[in-house]
């Protein structure tokens, strides 16, 4: 029997509607998540990470976004044509996200009680006050929050911002969904408090079995934390590979650059630190070939002429690149 990926993607096409007229931030992407593994999105700002995760539970900004292309397979359904009923009964409940910034996330007006009662009250329209309650003390002991009695009755601005992230990451898991994405989930916080997080997301996912999708710019993270990457440049998928094997054996130009450019104490000290030269094109005047043409050290003709399409470089491996023979990914 065929096995079959929990979620798969299938050439992702996302517009958005600007000044400048319309441009695509994402363009043909396409990848499957396993069961219970974690897979790692990787790329600079504004590659698509975020707007391909949007996607997937729907949530893109209306009407100045629009999907062009595509298809988001979850349990044999395409997410993008179910009805939005059905939608709103699968998010949050079987696909559930963590957000960049908890405090403009969680709503400042209401305490902390309150908007995860919320959650249940959507999704468990039958359970009664005090069962929230309680269900909402076990989430908040369970992603190690001290006190959560008295967390409840506080406000965001009154908590710091790694009891913030605990409390989205709570929220997120107080119907243990099948997929957790979470988006920058360490943003703005601590070393110590960041490795606290992803230990925590990590833990829970072997003691729950979902699957994580991981969307950070740190290839550290990713490094420590995933199974699987995805590496995206300017909208589109650049390479992908198990973990092992694209930090052993990264193909893409764009991936070695980000690789390289990764401060290491086996480096002199107070040495250059190697970085990608150019800037990412702008989303409204793409070229018509690579991407990443004008910042590649290998480039050629053919990449300023033609878009390279994804060809295997490895099992499991692909990159978008004509360094590579031409091969069905």
């Amino acid at each position: 029997m065929k096995h079959t990926p929990l979620l798969t993607i299938e050439n992702l096409k996302v517009a958005f509607d600007t000044e400048q007229g319309q441009v695509r931030a994402v363009d043909g992407v396409g990848f499957h998540l396993e069961r219970g593994s974690i897979l790692g999105i990787a790329g600079e700002s504004g590659c698509g990470k975020s707007v391909t995760a949007l996607s997937i539970i729907r949530l893109l900004p209306k009407p100045v976004s629009s999907v062009l292309a595509g298809r988001i397979l979850f349990q044999g359904q395409d997410l993008l044509t179910i009805p939005i009923r059905q939608m709103q009964k699968i998010r949050g409940k079987k696909i559930a996200m963590i957000f960049q910034e908890p405090m403009t996330a969680l709503n400042p007006v209401h305490n902390v009680g309150r908007q995860m009662k919320e959650v249940f009250a959507l999704h468990f329209p039958g359970m009664s006050a005090a069962d929230m309650h309680t269900e909402a003390v076990n989430m908040l002991t369970r992603v190690g929050i001290p006190d959560p009695g008295q967390v409840l009755k506080k406000y965001p601005h009154q908590l710091s911002g790694g009891i913030r992230q605990r409390i989205m990451i709570a929220m997120a898991l107080s119907c243990e969904p099948d997929i957790l994405i979470a988006d920058e989930p360490t943003t703005a916080l601590d070393v110590t408090i960041q490795a606290q997080i992803l230990e925590l997301i990590t833990s829970l996912r072997e003691t729950s079995g979902m699957a994580i999708i991981l969307i950070t710019h740190d290839l550290g993270v990713i490094a420590e934390n995933c199974d699987h990457v995805v590496v995206m440049y300017a909208g589109r998928i650049a390479e992908t590979a198990d973990v092992t094997s694209l930090f052993n054996h990264p193909m893409h130009p764009y991936t070695r650059g980000l690789l390289t450019s990764i401060p290491s104490r086996a480096k002199t000290a107070k040495a250059v630190l190697p970085t990608i030269a150019g800037s990412v094109p702008s989303l409204s005047d793409m070229p018509d070939g690579c991407r990443f043409a004008d910042r590649c050290p290998f480039v050629h003709d053919i990449c300023r002429q033609i878009l390279p399409l994804e060809r295997l470089v490895g099992e499991g491996h692909t990159a978008a690149c004509h360094l590579y023979p031409q091969a069905s990914a």
